[in-house]
């Protein structure tokens, strides 16, 4: 009971909460629209933004980091775009070739500073958080931030909700009826790279995609209504967030953002086996039975 009532938990949780369930959300329309991995090489692409920001400014300002991040992330959007429609190479290979190009990159960077003397006088140690995140240095304006974006982003969500599931089911019909594309595709970036954005010093690089892409992959275990996938993706990001923020606190040595993620992969594994449209059940109903439609 000390842990659920000291300080330092109830900040932890309550911003990994906000982000896991806003991310839930948000990274489940990327999933109905099979461009999941999309957001992973995104948030990998965000670590040479971060360094650049270091070397310009020499500090690790929150703000500064994420706006470091952004330009990035988004660069590294804009060039998948471009290569996607001039090119004839898969989506996949494109993803592969910006992710592993960009991270390179921002590790090349890392490494450079290091045995530069022109930032020995800057503290380089926070850089280094940002691969795998650390919960423990989060602050009252870096929640405040989380808050910020995240219900930023749900309004957003719900806003244009009707727009986005048709966009997202029948692409070609949304645009008979004056839905454009570029607008919807850039409303989508715009929450995804926030939310990478303000997660990155919590979960970090490596794992960003993962808070915004496994809570939909449990939730679609359950049901396949669009609605209802947003809503359970939300409470199993959030659950995930609070059980992985309590578990690291009270055993030392266990990173808050990995814990997360195992909390929510196991979440996820669960429901692959005992969800509706799960593997028990499809193995035990009638495969005409169509008990389980919603």
């Amino acid at each position: 009971m000390d842990i659920l009532t000291s300080y330092s938990f109830i900040l932890i949780a309550l911003s990994t909460f906000l982000l896991a369930s806003a991310s839930g959300a948000v990274g489940a329309v990327s999933v109905f629209k099979s461009q999941s991995l999309i957001g992973d090489a995104i948030g990998h692409a965000t670590y040479p933004g971060i360094v650049l920001a270091f070397m310009l400014t020499l500090s690790k300002d929150t703000m500064t980091m994420m706006i470091g991040a952004v330009i990035s992330g988004g660069v590294a959007y804009g060039l998948i775009q471009i290569i996607d429609q001039h090119s004839k190479l898969n989506l996949d290979a494109i993803l592969a070739i910006i992710l592993s190009s960009f991270f390179g990159f921002g590790m090349v960077l890392k490494s450079n500073i290091s045995g530069n003397p022109r930032f020995k006088g800057a503290s380089q140690a926070g850089l280094k958080n940002y691969l795998f995140g650390q919960a423990s240095y989060i602050m009252e304006n870096d929640l405040k931030i989380i808050l910020i974006v995240a219900l930023i982003s749900i309004f957003i969500l719900i806003l244009f909700k009707k727009e986005i599931k048709l966009f997202v089911f029948d692409e070609v019909y949304a645009k008979t009826v004056g839905i454009k594309p570029v607008i919807l595709y850039s409303i989508i970036l715009v929450m995804t790279m926030s939310l990478i954005a303000v997660g990155l010093k919590l979960v970090g690089t490596i794992l960003i995609a993962s808070i915004l892409i496994v809570p939909s992959i449990a939730a679609m275990q359950w049901t396949h209504r669009f609605e209802r996938v947003l809503i359970l993706s939300g409470i199993f990001g959030g659950i995930s967030a609070v059980i992985g923020t309590y578990i690291s606190t009270k055993y030392n040595g266990m990173s808050t953002g990995p814990t997360i993620i195992l909390t929510l992969s196991i979440i996820a594994l669960l429901s692959m086996l005992f969800g509706k449209k799960g593997i028990v059940q499809k193995t035990l109903m009638p495969k005409k039975g169509g008990a389980f439609n919603d």
